[in-house]
């Protein structure tokens, strides 16, 4: 599949090798740690910025789950109702195989599965069916009952 409006780039190890104020997003995966002057590489990158632009990376979150992770031992890691929803979200959306390589708090079948259930409850239609057989008889015709 291709997509008109990504491009990219191979850049060097001391310099991203783009053009000032042109860039959307800036996106790091799983390499800056091989960048030796981070900070200066990433004052080129603000430059190369449009005005809002976004740099994502990936790189340290994954550390700081891995770490978080093995504090925890093995621990079961709890979460509400609505992290399960967020994650289930982002999660369909990378897809399996990216899961694959950065889910490190739940698997990425969790993530998968928390997905289907979610999809489940909101075409459920539960509050559409209508109940079966016949209609209560209200209150007021049970008092008036004994007056007949």
């Amino acid at each position: 599949m291709k997509v008109k409006n990504l491009t990219t780039v191979l850049a060097a190890a001391d310099d991203p090798l783009l053009v000032e104020n042109l860039i959307d997003r800036f996106f790091i995966c799983e390499t800056w740690h091989h960048i030796q002057n981070q900070a200066q590489y990433l004052a080129l990158m603000k430059k190369m910025l449009k005005p809002g632009g976004q740099v994502i990376m990936i790189d340290y979150l994954r550390t700081e789950n891995q770490v978080l992770k093995e504090n925890l031992g093995k621990k079961r890691i709890f979460l509400a109702d609505d992290q399960r929803r967020r994650l289930a979200v982002k999660g369909k959306k990378l897809g399996r195989k990216v899961l694959e390589e950065i889910a490190t708090i739940v698997t990425p079948d969790t993530i998968l599965r928390w997905h289907r259930q979610l999809m489940a409850q909101k075409w459920d239609y539960g509050d559409r069916h209508q109940k079966l057989g016949r209609p209560p008889i209200s209150k007021e015709t049970i008092e008036l009952l004994p007056q007949l």
